[in-house]
């Protein structure tokens, strides 16, 4: 009887204990282990977040969701959640609490990201929220992005290739033999200029030699020139090329005098000039007049000696036997 009394009570005790156990773990998985501050954040996107979800300040465990509300703000449904952390916790006003997922495979967690205020937050007050901005998310955004991307640019750029690569294919089928007899004859073009190149290259070669060579005789020559004599008569020669030019100087000088001097004679010749020609000028038609008619006389002078060359001794004039008849 005393033995199974006994094995009652360690029976007892150890369900006991283990239920001890389970509430003390239960407790310590849910991050609220004793007196907590309350805080809020809103949302648009709770995905993965409910009660109990864990709360970690940089990567550390500090509390748990304790409700999802949804709300109507600004026109647009958002969500607002409110979470519990130890109590005392300091945490900054700048913070900002972030829906992420530590791992591909881990559980979704309320993650704050400590601020760098010496000014902490209220309990009760609201923390600064971030969009969800998981690896998932992100895929899924870029997937998205891509597909934009392909019905927008991809797809038309394609169509636009093919309409590119049909009308090719349309030149190609209609101008094709065309084409290939043309580069058939810029082949043969080519050929022919390039038989020419190598028949007339050597030519070039030999006359490019023969001027080069004439070219060396020249310059020896000019090298059998300029002997120091040579150079001699050079130098006299610039010598007096300077002795001249200094002696032109002199005498554009002296006729720059000249001329200066002359100046009121050559202004009277001018205006005397000008007056003789003026007269000229007033008088010549009587001149031409009187020149006429001395023509004229001259010219009857010269058709009677012509008739009657006896007239220079003091002839008569025959008689006009035309008149008589």
């Amino acid at each position: 009887m005393r033995n199974s009394k006994i094995n009652y009570l360690v029976v007892g005790v150890f369900v006991s204990g283990m239920l001890t156990a389970l509430v003390v773990s239960i407790a310590l998985l849910s991050g609220q282990t004793g007196p907590a501050d309350n805080y809020y954040a809103y949302y648009s996107n709770v995905s993965g977040v409910k009660f109990g979800t864990q709360v970690v300040y940089e990567g550390f465990p500090i509390g748990q969701v304790e409700k999802v509300t949804p709300q109507e703000k600004d026109g647009r449904m958002q969500f607002r959640v409110d979470f519990g952390i130890t109590e005392n916790w300091r945490l900054p006003n700048d913070s900002v609490v972030e829906i992420a997922a530590p791992g591909l495979l881990a559980a979704v967690t309320l993650a704050i990201q400590a601020g760098s205020s010496p000014t902490p937050l209220k309990p009760g007050a609201q923390v600064p929220s971030k969009e969800r901005s998981d690896v998932f998310a992100v895929v899924s955004s870029v997937a998205g992005q891509f597909g934009n991307l392909m019905d927008s640019n991809v797809k038309p750029l394609l169509t636009n290739v093919n309409k590119a690569v049909a009308t090719i294919n349309k030149v190609v089928e209609l101008e094709g033999l065309s084409l290939f007899e043309d580069a058939r004859k810029v082949t043969n073009d080519l050929s022919e200029l390039v038989g020419l190149m190598a028949r007339r290259v050597p030519k070039i070669a030999d006359n490019i030699e023969e001027f080069s060579a004439r070219l060396n005789v020249t310059a020896d020559e000019l090298q059998k020139l300029m002997t120091p004599g040579t150079r001699e008569q050079i130098e006299g020669v610039i010598a007096n090329l300077d002795k001249a030019t200094v002696s032109m100087d002199a005498l554009v000088n002296d006729l720059g005098g000249m001329a200066a001097g002359y100046d009121k004679d050559m202004t009277k010749t001018l205006s005397e000039t000008r007056y003789v020609v003026e007269s000229v000028s007033r008088h010549i038609d009587s001149i031409n007049q009187n020149m006429e008619g001395a023509a004229r006389n001259m010219y009857e002078f010269t058709r009677q000696i012509r008739q009657n060359p006896g007239l220079l001794l003091g002839g008569e004039a025959p008689e006009d036997k035309s008149n008589a008849q």
